[in-house]
């Protein structure tokens, strides 16, 4: 039969741009592509062949890639199923005969589920050798018949058919590439070595063997002969059965496939089918990475359709504060051309999502039981996710809840790591709040005026060492019925009776005060809102604490370092009445509230209470200058 020259209809030229240049914004995505359409017709003629035994396979099936400098072409072929003239027209021509209005708009609809389901159909999953092709002839011959038949076609208006001659069953696809992906630019695909690694990339774990030749240089003299290889590693770890693979092959395969230095701390291997059948490989690096909490930093698991390589990092699978995990999702079940704006949407990304998220926490959970000093491993690289994670999801309980029972605080019983359970199991039957306290680390916040009190009474306090970690428990509010309580707010009191006792005397001493603390106030000016007697502190003699409701001290710390100095903690100061410098403030009040010896040793006490708190007085020169004073006049 004669060369038939037939027409696209009206609308295929404009169906082919979309295609080339909106939906395959990659450009090696044709090679991926096309490797999945020779995988995809030997896969059907395994099996027809199974319930027709003419069509019994000849050879033993691969995928062949040849890319040739010289003519400036690469070749794809594979001994697949094959097809007839008719159905050439039928499947290679999907745009042409698909090529309707509808079709257009779904096209033209990113977001259009319907319209990304087509592009995984092979007619248009084989139009993007577009993207690098400036013409694309493909050679076919249905398995089973004797004649095979060559299309032809540069992607515009028309295509080419003819009847020929093909030995055997199959087909080859040959691209006669554009100027721009031939030489020194940033793609040569005429370039074996080029062309091996994105084999390796997009389809190394495709199950039948990708075949390249390479020429191999012997001795000066010799010529190049020419050696066949395998390029493709054919079977992914992760459809192994789990018992069969060794913990040093999924440590070797975590450091290859993510580029890991290190082996991983902890691996999960998930199978699943039902609704969405699907394989994850999942794994906790050893360490956190450097900028695992910045911006820059990129989460999400590798995605695979049918062990064809999708994407890079997906983020729609796992939560925020999941970051630190990688790996890789396989599933049958997402087309091979979903877009990322599909992915937010589709209902089987968000079951397995669910279901990866239920499975990791129930593994970690079982790790804190029964293997606490890993666990704690795990939290000195990690913990901090979590805790982001409960601040992001103050208005998602159920997010709350699922992550609460996995925190862990070092608190002042011993210095040692708690979950927040352990915590209210040991505390006394009459205690009724979760204290804590916030500093920059541990001796710091033990060092605190208002720890002696709580030491002397044998209560536990919680370390809110991380800047997140206020953040956290005001999200969380309560844990077991009992709620959070900053042992420097305000409204932080001990409700024994020794403590109501000395609040009583305390509260007494006040009302006889009053002009003694406005002064005080007076004199320090408007940084604090209030000055009040304290039943908190032993032997300190001040302490500032912070308002209900705004930041304290240390969150407003948090808020100035991330540039944003508008969050300010309502500050209160508090004095000792037992101390002896109370009795001196009585002395100075004495001689006038515009004394300058009493408006100094005001401001000195705030300095003080600022620095106990971490905060640089805003004039350290000033206090320097008053302690030395105060040191030259006692030597």
């Amino acid at each position: 039969m004669p060369v038939e020259k037939m027409q696209f209809q009206a609308e295929t030229k404009r169906l082919l741009e979309l295609v080339v240049n909106s939906i395959y914004t990659n450009k090696e995505i044709f090679l991926r592509e096309l490797i999945s359409n020779a995988s995809d017709a030997i896969d059907k003629l395994r099996i027809e062949s199974l319930t027709n035994s003419d069509l019994a396979e000849e050879s033993e099936p691969e995928i062949f890639v040849l890319p040739d400098e010289k003519t400036k072409t690469i070749t794809i072929s594979d001994n697949g199923i094959g097809m007839t003239r008719d159905e050439v027209i039928a499947n290679i021509g999907t745009i042409a005969k698909s090529g309707t209005k509808d079709f257009l708009d779904k096209l033209r609809e990113s977001t259009s589920a319907a319209a990304q389901e087509l592009i995984g159909q092979f007619g248009v999953g084989f139009y993007s050798a577009f993207i690098v092709s400036e013409k694309v002839e493909l050679i076919t011959r249905k398995a089973g018949t004797d004649s095979g038949v060559k299309w032809t076609s540069d992607g515009t208006g028309e295509y080419e058919l003819e009847d020929c001659d093909k030995d055997t069953p199959g087909t080859i696809i040959v691209l006669h590439l554009k100027p721009e992906f031939i030489g020194d630019g940033e793609y040569n695909f005429t370039d074996a070595y080029e062309i091996e690694q994105l084999v390796k990339k997009y389809s190394d774990f495709v199950r039948y063997p990708i075949k390249m030749n390479f020429e191999v240089k012997g001795n000066e003299n010799d010529e190049p002969t020419i050696e066949i290889r395998i390029v493709n590693s054919m079977k992914p770890l992760w459809t192994r059965n789990k018992s069969e693979i060794t913990r040093e092959e999924y440590d070797e395969f975590f450091k290859q496939q993510l580029h890991e230095w290190e082996a991983p701390r902890e691996i999960f291997h998930v199978k699943a089918e039902g609704t969405v059948e699907y394989t994850a490989l999942l794994c906790i690096p050893k360490h956190a990475a450097l900028n695992l909490y910045y911006s820059d930093y990129e989460a999400g698991l590798q995605l695979y359709s049918r062990h064809v390589f999708i994407m890079e990092k997906c983020k729609d699978f796992l939560p925020d504060w999941l970051r630190f995990v990688k790996g890789l999702v396989d599933s049958p079940d997402l087309p091979l051309n979903i877009s990322r704006e599909l992915l937010q949407q589709s209902v089987e990304v968000k079951v397995i999502g669910k279901a990866l998220e239920k499975n990791l926490l129930k593994q970690l959970g079982k790790m804190l039981r029964d293997d606490r000093d890993k666990y704690e491993d795990f939290w000195r690289e990690f913990g901090k996710s979590f805790k982001i994670g409960v601040y992001n999801s103050m208005f998602d309980k159920k997010a709350q809840d699922s992550l609460k029972d996995l925190l862990l605080f070092q608190t002042s019983r011993d210095g040692k790591f708690s979950t927040l359970a352990e915590y209210v199991e040991r505390m006394p039957e009459s205690q009724k709040q979760i204290y804590t306290a916030a500093g920059k680390d541990v001796s710091s916040i033990e060092r605190l005026p208002q720890m002696e009190l709580l030491r002397e009474r044998g209560l536990e306090v919680l370390y809110l060492t991380d800047p997140v970690d206020e953040f956290t428990v005001d999200v969380l509010r309560t844990y077991a019925e009992k709620t959070f309580q900053s042992i420097t707010r305000e409204n932080f009191e001990l409700d024994d009776a020794e403590s109501q006792k000395i609040k009583a005397e305390v509260n007494e001493i006040a009302k006889s005060h009053e002009d003694l603390l406005k002064d005080v106030r007076d004199a320090i000016g408007g940084e604090v809102k209030e000055v009040r007697l304290t039943s908190r502190l032993k032997s300190g003699a001040v302490c500032l604490v912070t308002g209900e409701g705004g930041p304290s001290l240390s969150q407003e710390k948090t808020f100035a370092a991330m540039n944003n100095p508008m969050f300010k903690a309502t500050q209160i100061l508090e004095l000792n009445p037992n101390h002896a410098i109370f009795g001196k403030l009585e002395n100075l009040h004495a001689l006038g509230k515009d004394a300058p010896e009493f408006k100094s040793l005001c401001t000195t006490l705030y300095s003080l209470a600022l620095l106990i708190e971490g905060v640089m007085p805003t004039d350290p020169v000033d206090l320097a200058d008053k302690v030395t004073d105060l040191l030259t006049n006692s030597l």
